[in-house]
């Protein structure tokens, strides 16, 4: 079980590193979009007990609010 702690634990690290690289990139908006649809998928998913729709939902809400933080006229 150990091995698979670790396989899955260095794995995890990896997809955080990658994902963080991808966005050096981005503009600092699209980072705020990026951020709020992720924690958006979280809180929908959480208040919705896991549904589908509730993660979604919550992702499209929190990349528009993230989106908006911030802007610039």
């Amino acid at each position: 079980m150990k091995t698979i702690k670790q396989l899955v634990v260095t794995a995890t690290i990896a997809t955080a590193a990658l994902g963080l690289a991808g966005c050096s990139g981005m503009s600092q908006q699209d980072k705020n979009t990026a951020i709020g649809a992720g924690a958006g998928a979280v809180v929908g998913g959480v208040l919705t007990g896991g549904s589908a729709v509730g993660t979604v939902g919550g992702a499209a809400v929190g990349g528009v609010i993230g989106n908006q933080v911030n802007k610039t006229n």
